[in-house]
C-alpha cells in the first residue's frame, strides 16, 4: 500500500510520447509551462531527464567518509529539477508560485521552463538551443556568461547529450502530438 503513495519514474525514458502516454497529466503541466514561458516541451524535458530521470525525489548521491560512512551531500539539488535550494527559493518568489515543491511534477517543469526563459533574456541563448540552455542552467547565469563550462570537456559532453535527447523528443512529438491534445485527458 506504502509503494503505491511512491511517484513512480516512467518506464520509457527514450520516448517522450511513451512518457505522456504513461504519466496522465504530465503532458498538460508540460504545454502549459512551454506557453507560459516560450521554450519547447522537448528542452524542458530533456532537462528533466537529465537532470533526475524523472525521479521525483531524486537527490545527489552523499560523500562518503573514509571510502563507507555516508557524508554530506555535494549540494542542495533536489527533486526532477535538481533546483537548488536558493535557485528554487528565487523561482518561487519571481514566479508568483510561492508554494511550488521541487518534487511535483507540474512545478518542476515549470521551474526548467522558468530558468530557460531568463536564460533566454539574460545570455541571448534561443529557446530551442538545448545545448547551450543546458550549460546556462548547470553553470548559472553569470557562469555560462563568464565561459566557465569551457574548461570543463564533460559538461560540454553532457550539454550535447541534453541537446541529442531534446532533438529526439521533438521528433517523437510532432508524431503525438494531435492525439495528446485531443485526449480526453485534455480539456480544450
Amino acid at each position: 500500500m506504502l509503494n503505491a503513495c511512491v511517484a513512480t519514474p516512467p518506464k520509457h525514458l527514450d520516448n517522450v510520447c511513451h512518457i505522456f502516454d504513461e504519466k496522465s497529466g504530465w503532458y498538460k503541466k508540460a504545454k502549459k509551462a512551454s506557453k507560459r514561458w516560450n521554450v519547447p516541451i522537448p528542452v524542458n524535458m530533456a532537462f528533466m531527464h537529465q537532470e533526475s530521470r524523472f525521479v521525483a525525489k531524486a537527490k545527489p548521491p552523499r560523500k562518503k567518509i573514509l571510502g563507507f560512512i555516508p557524508g554530506p551531500r555535494p549540494s542542495s539539488s533536489y527533486g526532477y529539477s535538481q533546483a537548488k535550494t536558493d535557485t528554487w527559493n528565487w523561482y518561487r518568489k519571481k514566479s508568483g508560485r510561492g508554494g511550488a515543491e521541487r518534487n511535483d511534477f507540474g512545478d518542476a517543469i515549470d521551474f526548467v521552463a522558468w530558468y530557460n526563459h531568463i536564460s533566454v533574456n539574460k545570455s541571448g541563448v534561443k529557446s530551442h538551443d538545448a545545448h547551450r540552455l543546458y550549460l546556462a542552467y548547470h553553470e548559472g547565469h553569470g557562469g555560462y556568461s563568464r565561459g566557465t563550462y569551457r574548461k570543463k570537456s564533460w559538461l560540454v559532453d553532457v550539454a550535447k547529450k541534453v541537446d541529442a535527447r531534446a532533438k529526439r523528443y521533438t521528433s517523437q512529438l510532432t508524431q503525438c502530438e494531435d492525439r495528446l491534445n485531443s485526449s480526453r485527458w485534455w480539456p480544450f
